[in-house]
């Protein structure tokens, strides 16, 4: 069972939403909800009157008669990634999840984790039966700078990503991140990106280099999974085509949990040149992170 609570809303303005039941499928291999290429996810919602472009939280509760309790029972489904978009009974997208996070509650012991729904149209309140289904990947692009994190450097090299990924790959949901060259709040940040809100990709931009405070690749590789040296190597070839200073590059690529993790240049002209490089193996690599079970080479 799911509630949003109107007495812990994050503000006063902020619409909520009771979900009074689920009913969903799942993707063995990955644990999660199969928003996409499976069944999809039938939710009956009952709103609060909200307008379009506001943000409801979404929060975990116990079936009617148990109390104000956070614990999910066993049929509840995982959260629902970022970029799950919830649709009406015509196929009209109405809302979709753009984050997540952890709200103490007043009412209980324990913080619930609260995805974050964006209204994509004004909706009246009362009962919805909404269907949650993922079209599309969801893209994350953290941009590394201490200039930038302190205001004095205006950002267009993670824009960038946005633009190059969004012209060739079907993107349900793309949000940036700007943070100082510092290594907790990078791990922090890859981790529940990764883990917690189930970003498809994430691309880092800024940090590659031998400058004392680029730590973006030594962060990232000891969280990773898996490498994909292939992913470096594209990148490193198209550097090298341009410059010698790309050999000098410390950038890796790798899948930590069912998100794929690229680092990227700092530099705009950089992040042009090494994303296009890899954009033609990106949707493959993407549907076999979802759970692709076709054969590769047809």
């Amino acid at each position: 069972m799911w509630a949003v609570s109107a007495r812990d809303r994050l503000a006063r303005r902020t619409a909520c939403a009771l979900v009074t039941h689920c009913a969903c499928g799942y993707n063995r291999r990955s644990g999660r909800a199969t928003t996409q290429g499976g069944l999809p996810v039938n939710i009956l919602l009952r709103l609060h009157s909200c307008a379009q472009g506001e943000i409801l939280p979404l929060l975990p509760a116990a079936a009617p008669g148990r109390g104000h309790r956070l614990e999910e029972p066993p049929d509840a489904p995982p959260p629902l990634d970022a970029g799950t978009g919830l649709h009406n009974a015509g196929g009209r997208l109405q809302l979709r999840v753009v984050g997540r996070f952890w709200l103490p509650l007043a009412h209980a012991p324990h913080a619930a984790s609260c995805p974050l729904l964006l209204a994509l149209d004004d909706l009246p309140e009362g009962p919805q039966t909404l269907r949650a289904r993922k079209d599309g990947y969801s893209l994350a692009w953290i941009t590394l700078s201490d200039k930038g994190a302190r205001g004095q450097r205006e950002d267009t090299s993670g824009p960038a990503i946005a633009r190059i990924a969004g012209a060739a790959l079907p993107l349900a949901h793309s949000q940036g991140f700007l943070l100082p060259d510092e290594p907790r709040p990078l791990r922090a940040l890859l981790t529940e990106l990764a883990l917690g809100q189930g970003y498809d990709l994430i691309c880092t931009t800024g940090g590659t280099g031998l400058a004392p405070r680029d730590i973006t690749p030594q962060v990232t590789a000891a969280l990773l999974d898996a490498p994909l040296p292939g992913l470096t190597q594209a990148m490193l070839a198209a550097g090298l085509d341009k410059t010698p200073h790309a050999m000098l590059s410390r950038a890796c690529a790798g899948v930590l949990g069912q998100s794929l993790v690229l680092n990227l240049p700092g530099s705009r002209k950089a992040v042009e040149e090494n994303l296009t490089a890899v954009l033609p193996a990106l949707p493959h690599a993407l549907a076999k992170l979802r759970g692709d079970d076709a054969d590769c080479g047809r």
